[in-house]
């Protein structure tokens, strides 16, 4: 018999954090709702944002729910409109960035670890997901 008890998560209900350039995200499965093996969310991303070149120590999958986005993965760039997904190995250098110069984009992305950490290709600054969330890695538990 389980312990863990399941979650209902309403983006709308949630906090966002500012992740700067015109990219907000909201977490949403963590350790704060209890998981112990993956986590995912949303970002929303203004007309022409983008995030900057980066990669995790986990794999990652994002699937484009609104807008069309561009997906930048090992130097490659790859056009994408709702519903293309990608799937991005370990220590594999990607980004995205919102295509439109006029309409916003949102992205639903999934991390393969609880203990994903983001490592920015320009600075070589690793740091943990759930850090950039407020969340602190080990803290929280399931409602």
């Amino acid at each position: 018999m389980t312990t863990a008890k399941s979650a209902i998560l309403r983006p709308r209900e949630l906090k966002s954090s500012d992740r700067g350039g015109g990219a907000r995200t909201t977490p949403l499965v963590t350790r704060k709702c209890g998981s112990t093996s993956m986590i995912n969310g949303i970002t929303a991303f203004d007309p022409g944002a983008a995030i900057g070149l980066h990669k995790h120590n986990c794999e990652e999958s994002v699937m484009v729910l609104d807008g069309k986005a561009i997906a930048e993965i090992d130097g490659v760039q790859h056009e994408l409109g709702p519903n293309d997904t990608t799937w991005i190995p370990a220590n594999v250098p990607h980004r995205f960035i919102n295509a439109s110069a006029t309409e916003p984009m949102r992205i639903f992305w999934i991390y393969a670890s609880i203990d994903a950490t983001r490592t920015l290709i320009a600075t070589g600054e690793e740091r943990a997901i759930d850090a950039e969330h407020g969340h602190q890695p080990g803290v929280g538990g399931g409602k």
